[in-house]
This record gives structure tokens, sequence and C-alpha cells, in this order.
């Protein structure tokens, strides 16, 4: 923030400078006017102008060119067009070059104090703060997800009018299961904001797990609500797509989850669906629509999954698996997603070109991945407390011919 006003008085400073220049060129304009009028002859140069006129039409006179009377109007027009020659040159007496030098600085610190409070009111200050709250406890050594919502809280107290606020911190209360501090905090962003489509839907979303996916009256009218105003609303749509793969209605779910995937912009959300998508396609008998089996296409990465003996008979035979790349750093979105059934373990699959989920990220853009595997017991492509889980790192990208990577299921998640 110290920048920031840093900044802000260097843009002033050209404006009061400006403000200023006046002051500096008073007294050189006050002499300079002063001489003007001192050495200003055009008073004697319009009497002289005068006297010449009329000693031409009392010559005319004398000839008998006019008569008295057109004399008399001759001069009369003289003398008047004297006067108002006169009259124009009258000027003020000049005052003292210091006269109103008291009020350049009153101005100066009135423009000050106009941009302050213009910028409090329609600045981003606040959301600077933000910024610079996150950054801190980024690069605090004990930071955490508990500080960041602790220091968010402080700025909600501070700025409750800020709809940034609200926004940064329902979905921190969400991801932490903290379901009724989320939707306090969205109900107050709808009310700062309005009843927009994409926040009634995330309040849909939020009620609909805290309901233990359930589509209560309240989710329903929220549901609703939603698609009237945006009928292809994406989170809405996978709200509904839950709630019909719990309900074994399998194309139903399907159908609702392709058509959420087509207005989604984020790459780890299709990925998701698609993923329970593939699920729900296995429970129907279906084939997956992205084959992951048999010879690869591209660079890829062959794989054997296998399961402890340990962990053997801890989930049914109906627990989905999922396998998936992804790069090493984790700064791209999943590079390739298979799913089968508990029941094929030990298996060997192959993750190449076919298995990609969005055309924005691929194996083909690597040459290590780390590869993840996991067993819901639900089948949901969200982890759950209770999956079971194993992972390889720095598994090379290339051939998908040759022998497969091991990778083996050896832990629960929780």
């Amino acid at each position: 923030m110290t920048l920031l006003w840093i900044a802000f008085a260097v843009l002033l400073l050209p404006a009061l400078w400006l403000l200023a220049a006046p002051l500096r060129r008073a007294r050189a304009l006050h002499d300079a006017l002063s001489d003007y009028e001192a050495n200003d002859r055009t008073a004697e140069q319009n009497v002289a102008i005068f006297q010449r006129r009329l000693a031409s039409l009392e010559a005319a006179l004398e000839r008998g060119d006019i008569d008295q009377a057109r004399f008399e109007e001759g001069r009369l027009e003289l003398e008047r067009s004297l006067l108002e020659d006169t009259e124009t040159l009258k000027r003020a007496p000049l005052k003292s070059y210091a006269s109103g030098r008291l009020v350049v600085p009153i101005v100066m610190v009135a423009v000050v104090a106009a941009s302050v409070i213009w910028y409090q009111r329609e600045g981003a200050e606040g959301d600077l703060t933000l910024l610079a709250v996150q950054e801190e406890v980024q690069n605090h050594p004990e930071g955490s997800l508990e500080m960041l919502v602790e220091r968010l809280e402080e700025q909600a107290a501070r700025q409750p009018g800020n709809p940034n606020v609200w926004a940064s911190l329902f979905p921190l209360y969400r991801d932490m299961g903290q379901g009724r501090e989320a939707v306090q905090a969205l109900e107050r962003l709808i009310e700062i904001e309005g009843r927009q489509p994409s926040l009634v839907a995330n309040l849909a979303q939020i009620e609909f797990f805290m309901a233990n996916r359930q589509l209560t009256s309240r989710v329903q009218a929220l549901v609703d609500e939603t698609l009237e105003m945006d009928s292809s609303q994406p989170t809405v749509l996978g709200v509904l797509g839950i709630e019909a793969f719990d309900r074994s209605n399998y194309e139903e779910a399907i159908d609702y989850w392709r058509r959420a995937i087509a207005g989604m912009s984020d790459p780890g959300s299709g990925e998701a669906l698609r993923e329970g998508i593939r699920t729900a396609q296995q429970r129907l008998g279906m084939s997956p629509e992205a084959p992951v089996m048999g010879e690869g296409q591209g660079p890829g990465v062959r794989v054997r999954v296998s399961l402890d003996e340990a962990l053997s008979g801890r989930l049914g035979e109906d627990a989905t698996v999922f396998v998936t790349a992804r790069d090493m750093e984790g700064e791209l979105p999943p590079l390739a997603v298979a799913s089968f059934g508990v029941d094929e373990l030990p298996t060997e699959v192959v993750l190449d070109e076919r298995s990609a989920m969005s055309p924005e990220a691929s194996l083909a853009q690597v040459s290590d991945v780390r590869l993840m595997v996991r067993i819901s017991a639900s089948g949901d492509a969200t982890p759950e407390a209770g999956d079971l889980f194993g992972d390889r790192e720095g598994v090379p990208v290339g051939a998908t011919d040759g022998d497969p990577v091991e990778v083996v299921v050896d832990r629960v998640f929780d």
C-alpha cells in the first residue's frame, strides 16, 4: 500500500506543479503590464486624430462646402467617437503581484483531497489489500488455509461491502467443510452483486452437499431459479447429474454432465465430469467414450496397476479405479485419465492421446509424468476419505509397446 500511495503522489505532482506555475510568473507579468500602461500613448493618438478631423471639418465650413448645421452635426459625431474611444481605454488599477497567492495552495489542497476521496470511493484499494493479504500468507513460513481464512475474515469486517472479500471466502469455507459459513458468505455476495445465475448455482451446490446430496425443497428452489435464468448453467447441471447418478439413473446423469461440460471453461471441472461419465457408462455396461486399453496412439505410458494384498477386500467389487497422469510441476490440467472396475485388477492400461481430458493438455506436452491411481468405493470422481491410493513419479512418456510401469495401490486416502 505504501508503494501505491507513493505512485499516487507522483501522479499528483505534475498537477500541483501546473497549479503553482502562475505564482512563479506573477511578478514578471505584473511588471510587464505596468510598463505597458506607463508607456501607452493610445489616448494622445486618439486626441490628435480628433483634432485633425475637426480642423478638416472647420476648413470645409470656411470654404462653404458645408453649412453650419452640417458642421455642428459632424463635430458632435467626432466628439462622441472620442468619448467612446477614451471610455474603452479606462483600466482598473493593477493589483499587487502577491494578491491572491493564498488561493493557489487552497486549490492545491482541494485537488489532493478530492483525488484521495475519489480514489477511496471508486478505486481498488480494498482489492489491493486482499492481494497483499494473500501474498503475505503465501510467503509466511507457517502460512496455512486457516491463516488465510482468518486474515480474510478480518478484511470482511473492515470492508463488508467489497464483493471480492466474500468471493474469496466462500470457496475456502466450502473446501474446508464449513458449509454454513460458506452459505453465509455466498448469501452476502449475492446481496451485494445480485442474484446472478453462477452465484445462485454455487449456493444450490453447497446446500445440496450439506443436505447429503439430496434435492431438498430449498435446493430444488435454487436449482429452478438458476435454470430459469440460465438453462445451461454448468454448476447446477453437474449437481443434477450427481443426484441422478446417486439414484442409479446413469443415462440421465450422463446427459446432465455432457450438457454441463459444454458450458464449462474450467478444464479441471470438466475432467471430473468426464470421469463420472465413464463410470456411469461402465455401470450401464457400455464402453467408455475414450478407450484406453490395448495399443497406444502417440506418446504415452503403459501402466500395470495392482492392489496391495493388505488392502484386498477393503472395498466392494463395484468400486472404480481411476488412473491419472499429471505433469511433474502440477501446473497443467490432468494429461490423461482412464477408469475401470476394481474387479479387473491387476491389469494394464495405456494412457495416450486418446485418454486426454482437454485439447489444452496432453501427454505430448511433457517428457515425464506423475501417475496417480485411486480406487473409489462410490465411483465418484472427487476424492473421498477411505479411497485407496497409489502413485509413482518421474515416469517417462514415450512408446507404449514396452514393459509397463508398475503402480501399486497401497495407501488409504484420508
